[in-house]
């Protein structure tokens, strides 16, 4: 028992470091990234405010002035090393820095802002899919036939789909030629959020068309793993065994499913853990409002706090759940955390 013990405290403790080393790798390379594309994000910056209050562009030498105070402020005139220390002991503190987009919010709040649309988006369809993929599959395979055929044949074309062209055939649809869903945004235009009837119906109508794409182009994926891992379960011995003894494919089919599930939990520990990224092509067709949209602004403004903060963030996320799985996994099979 003592034996035990001491090999799971082992395995904790090589997992822990393991996943501090490859997340420190990470993040510098999340710092190091943004920098190396050839643009001036500061410049950028003050251009477009000028743009907006003189309708036009400001020279270069009028722009110098604001533009020394803006490194001042965002701390980009020093040394690329003490840029990167910084960095790293901001992160632990919980100050992600100012955002030069949205400047003068903070990454933390734009950030914890945005995430509950996203989780509200991501999570429910996510596993709903989850659930509903794993299940058609298993039940193609089990049942092969006709049915087999045409949902793996409709399965490798969606999920060749990609999410902007099935965001924009619904947004054809059901927003410009029916009229039936509302576009762009989490709820209308000047509505103040609240518990009421008409705003949970005003949000549903907006959430709609984002949920049913994420839906849709997860299930299937789903479906195509479980339906292979739930045929090659079916050519195990005690499968065919127990077919040759007569045992009733509503048992058998419990096991198969049972058997095969393991791995696609797994895989929706993984795919949740990248839920604070949100879906970025996906919020971006539909104006959702969430941590994907953001970053996706971020990007394209080339707002260094905003990305390196934001994407710091995912990639916690995603450890931790990495790091949950490989523990449940320690706890239910001896044998892992003996070998890892």
């Amino acid at each position: 028992m003592v034996a035990l013990k001491n090999k799971m405290i082992k395995f904790i403790l090589k997992r822990i470091t393991h996943f501090v080393l490859l997340y420190f790798i990470t993040i510098t390379f999340i710092f190091l990234l943004p920098r190396i594309i050839p643009s001036n994000p500061l410049y950028q910056y003050i251009q477009d405010i000028s743009s907006r209050l003189t309708q036009g562009f400001l020279t270069p030498e009028q722009i110098a002035g604001p533009y020394k105070l803006m490194i001042r402020a965002f701390k980009l005139g020093r040394p690329i090393i003490e840029q990167y220390i910084s960095f790293i002991g901001s992160f632990f503190t919980g100050d992600l820095g100012i955002s030069i987009r949205f400047y003068p919010r903070t990454v933390m709040d734009l950030v914890f802002s945005s995430l509950p649309y996203t989780l509200a988006l991501i999570i429910p369809a996510t596993i709903l899919a989850w659930i509903v993929g794993n299940y058609m599959g298993a039940v193609a395979a089990y049942k092969r036939g006709v049915l087999d055929k045409i949902l793996t044949n409709l399965a490798i074309f969606m999920i060749h789909v990609p999410p902007y062209w099935f965001g924009f055939i619904l947004i054809f649809f059901f927003v410009i030629n029916n009229r039936i869903f509302p576009y762009g945004g989490a709820y209308s235009y000047g509505t103040t959020p609240s518990l009421t009837l008409d705003f949970i119906i005003d949000f549903l109508s907006h959430y709609t068309l984002p949920f049913l794409t994420v839906f849709f182009l997860q299930i299937f994926s789903w479906y195509l793993g479980m339906r292979f891992l739930a045929k090659y379960e079916m050519s195990s011995d005690y499968i065919q065994f127990s077919e040759l003894m007569g045992v009733k494919d509503k048992i058998l089919f419990k096991y198969v499913f049972r058997n095969s599930l393991l791995p696609q939990i797994t895989g929706l520990a993984i795919t949740l853990g990248f839920a604070l990224g949100g879906q970025l092509i996906v919020e971006n067709v539909f104006a959702y409002p969430g941590t994907g949209l953001i970053i996706s602004m971020g990007i394209a403004s080339l707002d260094y706090p905003l990305i390196q903060g934001a994407f710091a963030i995912i990639v916690a996320s995603l450890f931790i759940a990495n790091f949950l799985v490989d523990f449940i996994y320690a706890l239910v099979d001896p044998r892992i955390r003996v070998g890892g």
